[in-house]
């Protein structure tokens, strides 16, 4: 018959079989599970009890709000923040700012599973404000908590990043790349932009511009970078690349009637390259000054008639993909003239 764990519980003489039988259990469990249980189990008055200081919903508060709940890199935190609510704009649960899971908010979420992306329903906790929640984070995950040990054991950020991967804190492959990113950009960044938008759009086009920025009047950065935190531009001379790009791009646009751009492939760091199997010497690494790359398709038009223009005017290096779905745009240091097959 199956044992009640309230009897268990009520009989627990901290016997060598009870403890050996309590360990197993609780290894059985996952952290989601525990915690649904201990929100349960402990004092629900005393949970929901708020820290005395309330932090704003920015980078700088984020911050703050983590280094006084104990972080010992409170900017993984923020850029932690930054990158599962879109600075501050978009929760899970009620001020969940973290994406974390449990009993709450029943909320559609992309989790990368097997290798594919997938679309599931997951309930998100909800708490009282930010605080609140910037303090849950710390004390499950970059504290040592139960079984588990926290993050805070890391030697620098970009580890501590790592370790919440390895830990299983994500799903995404790519999760430490865009945290180290998002720190990279935002210590750099003097004084610190609370949200990306805050820089003036008359600004010159540089690896920090917000995703909305536009390039070109029809094409934004996000777009060049898939809106992936972890494709953004390091340096200076791939944002001038992107631009000789775009405006052949637009120029192609104008000639099929205003139809939308769509990008298949723009910029990708050496770890996405590899991981999608692209060359090691691909023109997508950006990896110089005048070398670059872009897959594109013209919605509502033709790919084949789109590769025909392309072909014609465009004097650098252009890879026929229309039998794939796309163009490839490219140019390399010498801006040579060169065509292949996909």
């Amino acid at each position: 018959m199956p044992i009640k764990l309230r009897d268990a519980a009520e009989h627990y003489n901290k016997l060598k079989h009870q403890n050996e039988a309590w360990d197993w259990l609780q290894k059985q469990l996952t952290l989601e599970q525990l915690d649904g249980f201990a929100e349960r189990y402990r004092n629900n008055e005393e949970k929901h009890k708020l820290p005395q200081e309330l932090f704003s919903n920015t980078w700088e508060g984020v911050f703050a709000a983590a280094k006084k709940a104990g972080a010992r890199f409170p900017e993984c935190v923020a850029a932690q923040w930054a990158l599962e609510s879109g600075w501050g704009e978009h929760t899970s649960g009620v001020n969940n700012f973290f994406g974390l899971k449990g009993s709450g908010s029943n909320v559609s979420t992309q989790e990368f599973i097997n290798g594919n992306w997938i679309l599931i329903k997951a309930g998100f906790l909800d708490f009282p404000d930010l605080t609140t929640c910037v303090h849950y984070l710390v004390d499950r995950w970059y504290k040592d908590f139960g079984q588990y040990k926290g993050v805070n054991r890391a030697e620098n950020r970009n580890e501590c990043a790592e370790l919440l991967v390895k830990e299983k804190y994500a799903t995404d492959p790519n999760y430490a790349i865009k945290l180290i990113q998002i720190m990279d950009r935002q210590i750099k960044t003097i004084p610190v932009l609370s949200k990306p938008d805050s820089v003036p759009a008359a600004n010159p086009f540089l690896p920090n511009s917000p995703f909305e920025y536009k390039v070109t009047p029809n094409i934004t950065y996000g777009e060049i970078c898939l809106n992936q935190e972890a494709r953004r531009f390091t340096q200076k001379y791939q944002c001038d690349t992107a631009i000789e790009l775009c405006r052949f791009i637009e120029q192609v646009r104008k000639n099929f009637g205003g139809k939308p751009v769509i990008i298949t492939s723009g910029y990708r760091p050496p770890a996405i390259n590899r991981s999608v199997g692209g060359a090691s010497s691909s023109e997508h690494l950006y990896n110089a000054p005048n070398v670059g790359a872009i897959d594109f398709y013209i919605k509502g038009a033709s790919i084949y008639e789109v590769e025909k223009y392309c072909d014609k005017h465009w004097p650098a290096s252009l890879g026929y993909g229309a039998p794939k779905g796309f163009v490839h745009l490219g140019i390399r240091a010498t801006k040579q003239k060169i065509r292949w097959n996909y």
